[in-house]
């Protein structure tokens, strides 16, 4: 009998060289007026742009002050900007991850990660994300570190996929889907319907600080929007952590009549009791309107405190909760509990992962043109061939491994460069390990 060829540990694969990460030049990108700019942070726009709060303004945190009320840039959230990482094999294959970390995102990756990266397997993603976790746990957890870790993780998924020759989807477990369906975020819902979207999702123009008669132009603003798309189309309304429990349920009840779908995104991430009872009482009210979160969340542990508070719709952003690999164990904890996990934003990040989960049942696209008309790219220019959805839905390529597109390297800018650790000399062998027993938990 001929020996079958032994595959796994045994196959020959390339390890990883090098780790490096990038910003966007803004400086230069403004010279060479090279056009769209937001890459990963959405939020990096025209002062005159929708997303912005303009013309409509979008409650958020910082709106119960009246100096930064108006509009979201006047408060700073796009002060960190895009972070591009690079991880790049011995044989000079490249896989590439993004999120919104910026430079302090970038000294993250290059002076503490990267020791966890340089000189592995790439199929060991596994451990180098458990490592990059644990070892940043007393500074990290949440927020900046979560996504420099997510971009990381993201590389090495797209690495490991070109390497293979295969999309990320296959390495996941394969398609359970043919195409996606997608709604739209956006602040023209007519126009989204015209474009053949599932459903559009509008954000919500005022918050507790302006009182009743706020809640009124808010019930006013969504009412006004039902009209105009009709009884059938799906409408949601995006909160972004700018209201409180009591709020949040007036403003349900008052919206329910208008066909809401869901609420999402209404309190602070961190208040998991707040999450709690509004979804109790929604479910006894017996509210047709469901509560969804998890935009702002970071980890498997904050998405369970989640789920235990009886949330049924999960909005992890892919490439900022810890990657793929984390977004993974998301899913499945939410299988257990018959919850369905739909990713904020992400474009190829979460496509992929969506391809393979079949609790993962809807996207979401979020109309970056500046008053919400055209279907352009999620990431701007950041990639030369970022796939959009076409008349609702959204398809990838078989053809095209690891996530499928193509970096665009142009006014990219390496901060770190000069970095301090030199991970080649931290991946030397400890030889008390070999004689350490193993010992079983």
């Amino acid at each position: 009998m001929s020996e079958v060829p032994l595959l796994g540990a045994m196959a020959s694969m390339p390890r990883i060289r090098e780790v490096r990460a990038y910003v966007r030049d803004q400086l230069k990108a403004a010279v060479t007026n090279s056009g769209d700019r937001q890459g990963a942070d959405c939020h990096d726009v025209d002062d005159r742009h929708w997303i912005n709060g303009y013309p409509t303004p979008i409650a958020n945190p910082m709106s119960c002050y009246s100096q930064y009320r108006a509009t979201r840039k006047s408060w700073g959230i796009n002060a960190l900007g895009s972070m591009i990482v690079e991880v790049e094999a011995e044989d000079g294959t490249t896989g590439v991850g993004v999120t919104i970390a910026g430079e302090p995102g970038c000294y993250i990756v290059e002076n503490h990660l990267s020791r966890f990266i340089e000189g592995e397997d790439p199929r060991n993603i596994e451990k180098m994300w458990d490592c990059m976790y644990r070892a940043t746990v007393n500074y990290g957890r949440k927020g900046l570190t979560l996504q420099a870790i997510s971009a990381v993780d993201l590389a090495l998924w797209d690495l490991l996929g070109r390497l293979r020759g295969e999309p990320v989807y296959n390495l996941l477990g394969g398609l359970c889907r043919d195409r996606l369906p997608v709604y739209c975020t956006t602040a023209r819902p007519d126009i989204a319907q015209k474009l053949g979207f599932a459903g559009a999702k509008v954000p919500c123009p005022h918050g507790p600080a302006e009182g009743d008669a706020g809640l009124r132009r808010n019930v006013a603003y969504f009412a006004d929007w039902r009209r105009k798309v009709g009884p059938d189309f799906q409408l949601m309304l995006d909160c972004y952590m700018a209201l409180s429990v009591p709020y949040s349920l007036r403003l349900a009840k008052a919206l329910e009549p208008h066909g809401l779908r869901w609420l999402e995104e209404p309190l602070h991430p961190d208040d998991y009791p707040g999450y709690r009872r509004l979804a109790d009482s929604l479910m006894a009210s017996g509210s047709t309107v469901q509560l969804t979160c998890g935009e702002h969340e970071y980890s498997r542990y904050g998405f369970r405190d989640l789920i235990d508070g009886g949330v049924t719709v999960l909005q992890p952003d892919i490439t900022w909760l810890g990657g793929i690999t984390e977004a993974r164990r998301v899913v499945a904890m939410a299988a257990a509990r018959d919850a369905v996990v739909v990713p904020h934003g992400s474009s190829v990040y979460s496509y992929h992962l969506q391809m393979a989960f079949p609790n993962c049942p809807l996207g979401e696209f979020i109309n970056l043109s500046p008053e919400a008309d055209t279907v352009s790219p999620y990431f701007g220019n950041l990639f030369l061939d970022e796939p959009l959805p076409e008349r609702g839905f959204v398809r990838l390529a078989a053809d095209r491994p690891g996530f499928g597109v193509t970096l665009n390297r142009e006014d990219l800018r390496r901060p770190c460069e000069g970095r301090v650790v030199d991970s080649k000399h931290q991946r030397v062998p400890n030889k008390m390990d070999e004689e350490l027993p193993v010992v079983p938990f």
